[in-house]
């Protein structure tokens, strides 16, 4: 019995690694996050327990994987992104170790880096950017960000689960001595079909995204003109997400 933390990637089902999809394909239950592509959960065998997070909180899906890894089963724990990229993927791994119940993690390919290439962004660029630093929309215990430190940083900030708050971010931003012309991005659903995907100055990207549904990432730095160079060059390639929007930065 083993429970695997899987990576389901950021959203596109065929973005799970090679051996993510092995271990479950082969599990006796699979307990999985709300945003997981349901084909992925359609790969689990037609006899395995299928088990959804929705309204479960951490505590009790910690309990759960030990509850079920007790049982002698081959449990699949399938999360969006990477487990260990703000996927509490770290809580289940030392819940399941405390209780002696042995586990593996399976890295998966992580929206920090994905989304914006699916929006033709690379977070890091020779000549622009060299270092990229990712937060949320709030600090550590629910604080606002320090964004005295996220612009002394430099480089590409990408911020997850910043939607709601895109207009206090971009204020606390400029406020902490970002320039309010700095581009950004806000990337609604990447990786997916219905992708969407605006760009605009830092102090007009709340006004901008306004009518984007989560889950989204917002990217903010030099890396977002990058997309517009892109778009000059002509037709991409027909692995492009058909919903992308390409608003011009």
């Amino acid at each position: 019995m083993t429970v695997t933390l899987v990576g389901a990637g950021p959203g596109d089902p065929e973005l799970i690694t090679v051996r993510g999809l092995d271990r479950l394909r082969t599990c006796d239950a699979v307990v999985y996050d709300t945003l997981v592509a349901p084909e992925l959960v359609d790969e689990a065998p037609p006899d395995a327990l299928r088990i959804p997070r929705d309204g479960l909180g951490q505590e009790r899906i910690d309990e759960l994987l030990v509850h079920l890894g007790r049982q002698g089963l081959d449990v699949v724990r399938l999360k969006g992104g990477d487990p260990y990229l703000f996927g509490r993927g770290g809580e289940e791994a030392l819940a399941l170790a405390a209780a002696g119940v042995p586990f593996e993690v399976v890295p998966g390919v992580s929206s920090l880096a994905a989304v914006p290439a699916a929006a033709d962004i690379p977070v890091t660029h020779r000549g622009v950017a060299d270092t990229v630093t990712l937060t949320t929309a709030h600090g550590a215990g629910g604080s606002e960000p320090d964004y005295v430190a996220l612009v002394a940083a430099g480089g590409t900030l990408v911020l997850f689960m910043g939607l709601g708050r895109l207009q206090a971010l971009s204020d606390g931003l400029v406020a902490a001595g970002l320039a309010p012309d700095t581009l950004a991005a806000v990337i609604s659903r990447g990786t997916l079909p219905d992708q969407q995907v605006v760009t605009a100055p830092l102090a007009g990207i709340a006004a901008a995204a306004d009518g984007l549904s989560a889950p989204a990432l917002v990217v903010i730095g030099d890396v977002v003109s990058i997309r517009a160079e892109l778009e000059a060059t002509g037709p991409r390639s027909p692995a492009t997400p058909a919903g992308v929007s390409r608003a011009p930065a």
